[in-house]
Order: structure tokens, then sequence, then C-alpha cells
């Protein structure tokens, strides 16, 4: 699929590799909707970029939210033909920390917002996608979620980022072998150390320190260039039920 022909779903477009990504469609032709919960920087996106961009306030863990938002995004775009999943949150807390044990509301919230989500936006873009008029390469669609190396490695603390994560590594296989006799391709990237707003509240010498743990190149990623690759997997028809990690080769420690 030729990236200036996307009608993309982007969810949390409204900052980080969401917007990048948002960014990068548009400047190559495509329409975007931005599903997200930051009504201030969605507005913004909006604005700046023009008519070819929407932005819906949503949040991924509501059935009845994205539905709506789906079918408005649809009747925006005259179709949706491409999804990114880049929503999602992350919380440090250990299974037995100073305080006792892990919050199970906090584990459930994260496991909610950060898979669930997942799924109930590709659930309910895929139907929407199957009645799609098939490309030239019998393609009706492309979803592409963001999971991250914590899935392999996570860290300790991460239990709940990990596992939210590793289940989205692990269902994206058996859903791109189901959605394969719709035309509708399944991919995940994994993302290492990006320079997305979390680092924005980290010091400079803190996020060099961070960068410098990167084998090549040592730095944090840019969020330009997750877009990048977003486009490279839109654009290759042969990229589907697969895991890429993006992390210029870093192995995290265990803390």
């Amino acid at each position: 699929m030729e990236i200036k022909v996307c009608h993309a779903i982007v969810t949390g477009g409204a900052s980080g590799l969401g917007e990048a990504t948002v960014r990068n469609i548009v400047g190559n032709g495509g329409k975007a909707v931005i599903f997200d919960q930051s009504e201030e920087n969605g507005k913004r996106l909006e604005r700046e970029l023009g008519e070819a961009v929407l932005f819906l306030k949503a949040d991924v863990t509501k059935e009845g939210d994205i539905q709506d938002a789906v079918n408005k995004a649809a009747e925006f775009m005259g179709g949706v033909n491409t999804v990114v999943n880049c929503a999602g949150i992350g919380i440090a807390e250990k299974v037995l920390g100073r305080n006792g044990a892990h919050n199970l509301s906090l584990f459930s919230r994260v496991i909610n917002v950060n898979l669930i989500g997942t799924f109930n936006v590709i659930r309910i873009a895929a139907e929407i996608m199957s009645s799609n008029e098939v490309n030239d390469q019998n393609e009706r669609g492309v979803i592409i979620n963001t999971a991250s190396v914590a899935a392999y490695d996570g860290q300790i603390g991460q239990a709940a980022y990990s596992a939210s994560k590793g289940g989205i590594v692990g269902m994206t296989l058996p859903i791109a072998r189901e959605l394969a006799r719709h035309g509708i391709r399944v991919m995940t990237i994994a993302p290492g150390l990006f320079h997305t707003p979390m680092f924005d509240t980290l010091p400079k010498e803190a996020r060099d320190s961070l960068g410098k743990m990167v084998p090549f190149p040592s730095r944090l990623g840019y969020p330009s260039e997750y877009a990048q690759l977003v486009q490279s997997i839109i654009e290759n028809p042969m990229l589907n039920g697969e895991t890429i990690r993006l992390d210029g080769a870093i192995r995290m420690q265990p803390k």
C-alpha cells in the first residue's frame, strides 16, 4: 500500500510516536484521524496539519468510544485502511516493594489500556476494513501495533508493563493469520529507548546517559524513526505477522 493513499487511525496520535506517525502520513499525502485523550495536543495538531487530520477524544478501553470514533473516522476519510496503535501507559512498581505487594488495580489498568485497549481498536477497525475494496496487492488494510523491548527484556518493576507489551507481541501472529483471508496485514513494532514526552521530564544529563546504553547509534531514538518504520511496513506487502525490534541493538539490564 502506498502511504499517500493511507486513511489512518492513529491511537495516542497527539504526542510522541503517534504524533510523528500522523505527521509522516499527512506529509506524504495521506489522511489521519487521531484518537487520544489529550484534547489540547490533539486540537493543536488538527489546526496545524489542516483538513487531512481530525482529532477525536477517545478512550481505547471503552467499547462505545472506539466504535463511535471508528465510524466517525471512516466517514471523515471515506474509509479506513490503516491503524497504528500507539496509545499506552507505563508504571514502575515492584511485585514486592517497600510498601508491600504490587497494587493490583494498577497492574490491571496497565493491561487494560495497553493490551485490551489495543485489541479493542483492532477488532472494531478490522471489521470496517474487511469491507474495503482490494488494491493491486489484494490488500484491504494494515494494522501496526506498538509493543516494547520490555516484552523481551523487562526490568525489575516492569511486571505490568512487560506483561501488557508481551501480550501485544503474542497476539500479533494469530491475528495476522486470521485476518489474512480478508487481506489485512498485522505487524508490531517493539521500540527501545525513544525520546518521547516521558523523557522530557528528565534532565539532559539523564537522557544522554540513557542514550549511551544503546550500542549504536548511542542515543535515544527519534519518533521520526518510528514513523519511518511504520511507513516501510505500510509499503511492503510481505511484512506480516511479525514483531520488529527498533532499538539500536539494546538489551535491557535487570535494573
